[in-house]
Parts: structure tokens; sequence; C-alpha cells
């Protein structure tokens, strides 16, 4: 529940799929809502406001000036100490403090300069000589962005039917008029030639900033809802990954995902080499091993292959076989059936959030570059879609291929025993026997060297990151 979600009301509906409805208050609302008071500069507003400020205090009305920055909050407090009127400023500075100096502002004669985040929520309660005087004044020294901010600061007055009045303060050199206001309002202001300090009020003024904060209202909502339309590509794909991560971290058998990781490569690597509409003459055999069999190391495939099988289905099927009868001999390698199983969850696992991470950034990378395609007169919400699509059924056939290649290559680390390499210590005598430590079989294989896999990769980025 909200007093101020009025103005945001398509906003609920378009992004949340939520209506607003108006609750009457408990007690009608006497609180007299004055016109905006313009100027021409902010010297004028300021001095406009000061003013108001003395002629309230004179009586005793509680007065709470709402500003948008601390600095025009400390401007407003040295404008009024020069006039000698005692006051308090809140900036959101002293947090602990606040809520108790805002509770105490309807006290009669109190003046309290506030900038929209001090102490917010906080209900303020009128003495009986503050409702006599007309209850708390609220001066705000600027239109806010949004009508629902200024709602707020005028809420503060009028609670539970109490007596009270707002009034906003505004110039033309205030950056809601500038920037989003009628450039036609200067120069009435010099047409009519309004002497300096003089207010003017006028319907054309006022509707002028309803107009330039319904401007800025929907150009915010519209980078909200562009930003979270940009944000569902990203969560769809965020929900298929984090599915994918919990059957691995629940312990499920991944053992059949494998096998359709497998088979998947299989079909990826031979449509990508062998047409099916090209005769077996054409097969170039030598793409498909180099770029199969670093993946999955089965026999290469012959000519002798290639006389058995009719066409490019039965040359998947055969492929298909001797791949699955592979891993399942390598499965065979681990005393325990479990220990498989429990090996592919973690490469499975390690091998997702790698390339999980490296897509996030991908993605983050198109996300600043593609709005260029609007000068191409498409739409990039559309190209980021499209593109974004492509670039994660890479990252999962990466997934795929890491996986595969990762279990099939990965062997069971031999226990090796401490050897003894002296028999006899303390004695420099020649005929002391002593046995020669055994040189390394195969030369070591350092991070940065190919992967004796066959990979192309090099060790540390393919097996050994296993090791």
């Amino acid at each position: 529940m909200t007093g101020t979600a009025l103005t945001e009301e398509k906003e609920f509906r378009d992004i949340y799929g939520m209506d607003v409805v108006e609750i009457p208050t408990n007690r009608p609302v006497i609180r007299e809502d004055k016109q905006d008071a313009v100027y021409k500069t902010k010297k004028e507003k300021l001095h406009a406001v000061v003013e108001e400020v003395k002629a309230a205090h004179a009586k005793g009305q509680p007065v709470l000036v709402g500003t948008i920055t601390i600095e025009t909050s400390e401007l407003v407090s040295s404008l009024l100490k020069r006039e000698g009127i005692p006051h308090t400023v809140l900036n959101a500075k002293f947090h602990e403090m606040e809520a108790e100096i805002v509770a105490a502002a309807g006290v009669h004669g109190a003046v309290t300069i506030a900038t929209n985040m001090a102490g917010r929520g906080t209900d303020i309660k009128l003495d009986d000589d503050a409702k006599a005087a007309g209850g708390l004044k609220i001066i705000g020294t600027e239109r806010h962005e949004s009508r629902r901010i200024d709602n707020q600061l005028r809420g503060r007055s009028g609670r539970q039917g109490d007596p009270g009045e707002s009034q906003f303060f505004i110039s033309l050199e205030d950056d809601l008029m500038r920037l989003f206001g009628s450039e036609k309002l200067m120069s009435v202001f010099n047409t009519l030639g309004v002497p300096e300090n003089e207010q003017i009020q006028h319907k054309m003024l006022t509707s002028a900033i309803e107009k330039a904060q319904t401007k800025i209202e929907n150009n915010n909502f519209g980078v909200r809802k562009n930003l979270l339309e940009y944000d569902q590509v990203n969560n769809d794909q965020r929900e298929i990954i984090y599915n994918e991560r919990l059957r691995v971290l629940n312990g499920e058998n991944m053992r059949d995902a494998i096998f359709k990781m497998i088979t998947d490569r299989v079909e990826s690597c031979v449509d990508t080499c062998i047409s099916s509409d090209v005769s077996k003459d054409e097969w170039d055999l030598n793409e498909l091993n180099q770029l199969l069999l670093p993946i999955i190391p089965i026999q290469p495939v012959t000519e002798a292959d290639v006389e058995n099988v009719k066409g490019q289905k039965e040359l998947k099927h055969l492929l298909k076989e001797r791949a699955v009868k592979l891993y399942e001999a390598k499965e065979t390698e681990f005393p325990e059936p479990e220990q498989f199983r429990e090996l592919e969850r973690v490469v499975l696992l390690k091998v997702i959030d790698r390339k999980w991470m490296d897509h996030i950034d991908d993605m983050d990378q198109l996300r600043q570059g593609i709005g260029l395609q609007s000068y191409g007169q498409r739409d990039p919400l559309v190209e980021y879609k499209m593109a974004g699509f492509d670039m994660f059924d890479d990252m999962t056939a990466s997934i795929q291929e890491d996986t595969v290649r990762l279990l099939y290559h990965v062997k069971i680390e031999q226990k090796v025993e401490r050897e003894q390499v002296a028999k006899v210590t303390g004695t420099n005598k020649d005929d002391t026997a002593v046995n020669t430590p055994k040189k390394r079989a195969t030369a070591k294989v350092y991070p940065n060297d190919p992967c004796p896999c066959g990979s192309g990769k090099k060790y540390k980025q393919c097996c050994g990151r296993l090791a």
C-alpha cells in the first residue's frame, strides 16, 4: 500500500500486471493546495520562499520547506539565518535524530527544511496552536521529475483531517523547466515585462509544468521497461542453465544426459563435414576425423567404413555405436560405477559454470553495442534477442563439446609408491652401492604445451583442467 501510486498506474499495470485502487481517506482532506508560484530566476524564487516563511512564522504557523538537493537546503538555511528565523535542517545526514525532529515539525512556530529523503514516512502531528494558525504549511522549492515525489511532500500536511496548505515555488531556471519546459515561457515573461520578484500565475504555466513532469515520467518508464525487456532475454537463458545446474547439484544420474551429448556431437560433426545430398565419393573423411577424433577418440573413419554404409544416416549410426562402446569401456576403468557418475557431475558442473560466466560477459558486451542497430532501421531489442539466441546455442554446443572431450580423456590417477634411492648413507667409500633415481618414462607436459590428447589446445585449457 502507498498513497502515491496513482500517478504510476500505467507502469504497475504494464510491468507487474497489477491494478491501482484508490482508497478514500479516513477523514476528508481539507488541505489547501495552491497553484504554483512561478518566477523568472532562481534568485527571485528563493527570495519569495524566504518571505513566505517569514509571514507564516510571524503568525505561529509551522512550516516545512522541501528541497530536492542538500545544496538547496543549505542555501535556504543560510537565507533564513540572515533573516534571523530559527529553523532546523534535515538532509538525511543524521538518520537517528531526523525522525524525532520531523515529528516535532508540527509545533507552532517551528520551521523545518528537509530534503525528499529526510524523515520520510514520519507522521507530523500538530498542537492546538498550530491548528489554530492554519496547520502545517508545505513549501516546495522546486518541482521534482516525478509527480509522485511532489505528492509525497504535499501529503505530509493535512493528515487525518488536519488543516494545512501547500505550494510550490518554481523558476524558469530550474532544471525541470530548463530541460523540458516550453521555450516560449521565457519569451512570455520578457514580453510581459514582469518586474523583478513579481510572481506570475497562469494556466499555461501550470500546464507546461505538468507536461514537463509527464514527459520525464514517460521517459523514465520507457527506460525501465526497456531494461526489463532486455533482462528478460537473460532471465530466460538463466532459468535453463540454473535448472540444469540444479539437476547436477541434486545428485541426479547424468549418464543419459552425457550419452545425448555424445550422440549430438557425432550428429553435429557429421552434418558439418558431410552433406546428405553429396555422394559417398565426395565425402571429406579427413575433415571429419580432424573434427571428431579430438573430442571422441574412436577409430578414424576409413574408406572401408564408407563402403559398408549406404548413406549419411548409417554413417552416423556407426559412429554413435563406436562412441557409446568407447564410453562404456571408459566406465569400466573405474572400480565403482558411482565414482564415474560423480565424475560426470563434477565435470559437467565445472564446464557449465565456466561457460555461463563467459556467456554473461559476452551478453553484456552485446548489450552495450546493440543500440547501433537502430541506425540501420532495425529494432535493437529484436536484434539483441536474435543474437542472444545464437550465442546461447553456441554456448550450449561448447558445453557439450568440452564435457564430452574431458570425460573421454579422463584417467584414474595411479598411486605412486615411494622407492628407496640410497641403501647406505653417511659414508664416502667408493664401494658403497647407491641406487640412482629412475628417469621419467615420458617427457613432462607443462601448462602451456600442446595437450597430448591431440585437441590442439594448451594442456592447461584441456586435460590439465582435471589434473
